[in-house]
């Protein structure tokens, strides 16, 4: 039976996390925002502790604040440990950005088997990533497979599974990399058994988490992950710009070396030695001094999600592309979309992908015309998230309503130029 307005409403009615949308700030009531899994709405909270911290405490102590900031970065990552990662305490860091800790931790990992030669990622995998890898192979002499995942036609597009993998291994095998969530499909990869593979050719994985934290269940501890990356700004509400976070298992942590031996990773930080000791637990894995600002943004967040707590989040997040997936079939489907997505719940996260040969045209359209904010992505790909905490039912179904008025009536047409059109 075709799902109407009628049960978008109830499913608002037995939302047990919608009260969380009135915790963030909303400038325009009439903005359909469906892009949170690129950038997240504002916490109300996150102003106040701002403020809070520059006037009582930067404003107030000056440098004596230190003795209180020092570890920050260590409380953030434990708080995020427990209440988004499912890691233990004393195995994230919230720190620099996703592409300098991927960089670290990439390095590190080729380091400890110096006789290989061979690093495995895939051709959908986010572009940074893969630029980042193109750099440590030119530097240190390495072979780049990029596994071909990309085929429009295949029946889980761009989703990364061990019969994908399996041919490309040996024991050449330095280092493996791939995302948690595609960024583009919303494709969910079965971390712990892609994981497990991998370390049969004593080779260890690392992950970006950047498109998962806080729409899927990742359970580092459980899964038994070795290294992840991630950024906080996406369904994590940090802000842009806000710190990113690396995730090291305890086992590994006096193994690895990073390539950036900055003084918050000396063992003994203010003995200010002639020689670099590296410090033998997670603070071994931190450069420099952390934007207490920007954990500041990090924490006011994850006290919410807290509140909210990851299970609630992901069964709305799944309930979310259920929704989107039954509106394509019956709205837009018949006006020339392709889903890119998986069907499979527990093999998506909180965004879909819809693809459609005017589909970066339809998304200028509806951010100038129907003030609805979606996400293209090249090819021609349009992206739409559930963003749990502040996205309601009834919000999803009037952009999706948007998307179908926008093509039927080819409004995207009137879109003749782009230049200093918003697409990004």
């Amino acid at each position: 039976m075709p799902i109407d307005l009628a049960q978008i409403k109830i499913l608002d009615q037995l939302d047990n996390i919608s009260t969380f949308i009135k915790e963030f700030y909303i400038h325009d009531s009439s903005l359909i925002y469906l892009d949170g899994n690129s950038l997240g709405r504002l916490p109300k909270e996150t102003i106040t502790d701002i403020n809070d911290f520059m006037l009582n405490e930067w404003g107030d102590q000056l440098v004596n604040g230190w003795e209180n900031w020092i570890n920050e970065a260590q409380m953030s990552g434990d708080l995020l440990a427990e209440n988004v990662l499912g890691a233990k305490k004393g195995e994230v860091l919230v720190c620099d950005t996703t592409s300098v800790n991927f960089y670290q931790l990439c390095s590190a990992v080729i380091k400890l088997n110096p006789d290989r030669k061979t690093i495995i990622t895939d051709a959908a995998n986010f572009p940074t990533d893969r630029y980042i890898l193109e750099g440590i192979a030119d530097t240190f002499g390495l072979k780049l497979v990029i596994i071909d995942n990309e085929e429009i036609g295949a029946n889980e597009y761009e989703r990364i599974t061990p019969d994908l993998i399996r041919p490309y291994l040996n024991n050449d095998i330095a280092l493996a990399t791939f995302q948690v969530l595609q960024y583009r499909s919303g494709a969910l990869n079965p971390m712990r058994e892609i994981t497990s593979l991998i370390r049969e050719y004593d080779c260890l994985t690392v992950w970006d988490a950047s498109h998962a934290a806080g729409s899927v269940n990742l359970d580092f501890a459980k899964n038994n992950i070795d290294l992840a990356v991630g950024c906080t700004y996406k369904y994590l509400c940090s802000g842009p710009g806000s710190p990113a976070y690396l995730y090291v298992k305890k086992s590994l942590q006096k193994k690895l070396q990073v390539p950036i031996q900055g003084w918050f990773a000396q063992k003994d930080q203010f003995e200010m030695g002639p020689k670099f000791i590296k410090s033998e637990d997670i603070r071994g894995f931190q450069i420099a001094s952390p934007s207490i600002l920007g954990l500041r943004c990090v924490n006011a967040a994850i006290k919410i999600i807290n509140k909210a707590s990851i299970p609630e989040i992901v069964k709305k997040a799944q309930k979310g592309t259920d929704i989107m997936i039954e509106f394509y079939d019956q709205w837009l489907k018949p006006l020339g979309y392709k889903l890119m997505t998986p069907r499979d719940k527990h093999k998506r996260g909180g965004h879909i992908s819809i693809m459609h040969e005017n589909a970066r045209s339809i998304s200028v359209a509806l951010r100038n015309f129907e003030n609805v904010i979606v996400d293209y992505r090249e090819p021609s790909q349009i992206r739409i998230a559930m963003s749990p905490l502040t996205t309601s039912f009834s919000e999803l179904y009037e952009g999706l309503k948007k998307i179908r008025y926008v093509t039927e009536n080819k409004t995207f047409e009137k879109i003749k130029d782009f230049d200093g059109k918003k697409i990004y």
